[in-house]
């Protein structure tokens, strides 16, 4: 199917893991019509590549690297118009990690337990112009669309939340009344399908909406 390629897929891994960076690119170099060109240990080392490097047709993003995350590579690429193909190459799979991902232009999404042929199909698809996202993930991302979203104010009430503080101590933080607290709180738990302030911070925390250091 893919034998009529004219030229090879040229690949950028970015990855904060040496080990990681090295395997990938033994295991795609051997892969007829794909060619790993090159790798970035961070993302601010990535853009800096996209933006001078020329014959980069796809990037392996890793969602998890200091001071530059993969969505900000991501966000950065749609600012500055950079159109090379992402998939994300992640240890992680929570609803918002998948969701945030798809949300600012990735195109593809793999765990990094990926098999190599399934690997090398998914690039090759999104090289080709279409998504490639597994079925499972496809259907957490399915899921996560349909919830309503969380308000910025409401983000901020809840990692208060995950942190255990109480109505009255997050309204003096945000000099806000506890009643007014409470009201987001509420709609919080609503918002999350949660039986009370406990469960709506597990929850969060489960899907990733909250990191917990």
């Amino acid at each position: 199917m893919y034998s009529q390629l004219a030229n090879n897929i040229r690949i950028l891994i970015v990855d904060d893991h040496p080990v990681v960076r090295a395997g990938l690119t033994t295991l795609l170099g051997t892969q007829p019509g794909l060619q790993v060109v090159g790798s970035a240990s961070s993302g601010t080392e990535a853009l800096e590549t996209l933006r001078t490097g020329e014959g980069i047709d796809l990037v392996l993003l890793d969602l998890r690297m200091p001071e530059m995350n993969g969505i900000d590579v991501l966000l950065a690429m749609r600012r500055e118009g950079l159109t090379t193909h992402v998939i994300v190459l992640t240890s992680f799979e929570t609803d918002e990690d998948i969701y945030r991902s798809v949300q600012a232009g990735a195109e593809g999404y793999l765990l990094k337990n990926t098999s190599q042929a399934e690997m090398v199909e998914a690039i090759r698809t999104v090289h080709a112009g279409s998504r490639y996202i597994p079925r499972h993930i496809a259907s957490r991302l399915t899921e996560r669309m349909m919830r309503t979203e969380l308000t910025s104010r409401e983000l901020e009430i809840l990692s208060m939340v995950v942190k255990g503080l109480t109505n009255k101590q997050i309204g003096r933080v945000l000099e806000i009344s506890s009643h007014t607290v409470r009201n987001h709180v509420n709609s919080l738990i609503e918002k999350l399908d949660a039986a009370d302030r406990t469960e709506a911070a597990t929850t969060a925390i489960q899907r990733g909406i909250i990191g917990v250091d």
